[in-house]
């Protein structure tokens, strides 16, 4: 048989074991450290604790920028108190940007006894469940209180990297990926709609018809002349540092009226020019240009 323990005794033993291997574990507390049992932890770990008094509040909102800066926080009090007085954190500083805090609700249901009606909750589970991108656990006995506090503390959090361009082409977004990879983080790629495909249709054109092959070219890093040799339609992306270049040499072999640009597409400032004849000579980052 295993060692029979109060549920609360061992979330406090639980605490005060991962602490020390750990660095990143925060414990917070509302003025209730002796009753949700995080005050060893506050004598293992005094510079990882942090009484916040009786502001539950202020507790999620602390516990909340925490997480953002890489911490795991513990935030404790009541399950009155926790999911009753600061819902309104929990759910939008905490749920909502879907941040790494753990909320600790003690003393659950009916168990309060002399506490009273005012610390009887019932609706903890409801009103936590009912959030969007809030997991609940609730151990059933010790050893279990153990292993949810091991399993929360490795429980990681989704990162999303919103990129400008094409996840899979010329994208900075695929070093970071590389380097999660090497990490052994899982990474996945959603695709948008790929911006030479938006950029073709700003302009009102088709990339390529029947067997004709189109082109995808970095224009100041591939041989501009060989890029234009090739066959089917050319896509001169990331083109604005080597646009007077790329004009001069569609000049050259009479593809100015017949090429377009277009630059920021799809963000502020876009400009769409069907003709490269009075185009600019200079352009942004984001300068794509069809060349037939």
């Amino acid at each position: 048989m295993g060692e029979v323990i109060a549920t609360r005794a061992a979330y406090g033993k639980a605490l005060v074991t991962f602490g020390g291997s750990d660095p990143d574990l925060i414990v917070l507390d509302a003025d209730l450290a002796g009753a949700t049992m995080t005050n060893s932890f506050a004598k293992a770990y005094p510079e990882k604790f942090f009484d916040i008094g009786i502001a539950e509040a202020d507790m999620m909102g602390i516990a909340a920028g925490l997480a953002t800066c890489g911490k795991k926080p513990f935030a404790n009090s009541f399950a009155m108190f926790s999911a009753g007085r600061a819902y309104e954190q929990v759910r939008n500083s905490i749920a909502y940007p879907h941040l790494n805090v753990k909320v600790i609700g003690s003393h659950g249901g009916l168990s309060v006894g002399e506490d009273g009606a005012t610390h009887q909750c019932i609706e903890d589970y409801a009103i936590m469940r009912a959030i969007p991108n809030m997991m609940v656990v609730s151990p059933c006995d010790g050893p279990e209180m153990r292993q949810a506090v091991r399993a929360l503390l490795d429980r990681g959090t989704d990162v999303a990297m919103p990129v400008l361009g094409d996840v899979s082409l010329f994208a900075s977004s695929a070093y970071v990926a590389q380097l999660l990879e090497e990490e052994g983080c899982r990474c996945v790629r959603v695709p948008g709609v790929p911006s030479f495909c938006a950029a073709a249709a700003r302009l009102g054109r088709s990339l390529t018809e029947m067997d004709l092959p189109v082109h995808i070219v970095p224009a100041g890093g591939f041989p501009l002349e060989e890029a234009l040799d090739l066959p089917g339609t050319k896509v001169l992306m990331k083109s604005g540092r080597a646009l007077p270049q790329v004009l001069e040499a569609l000049e050259s072999r009479g593809l100015l009226e017949s090429s377009a640009m277009v630059q920021n597409c799809g963000l502020p400032g876009e400009q769409a020019a069907e003709s490269l004849k009075d185009a600019p000579q200079s352009g942004s980052y984001f300068t794509t240009l069809l060349v037939p």
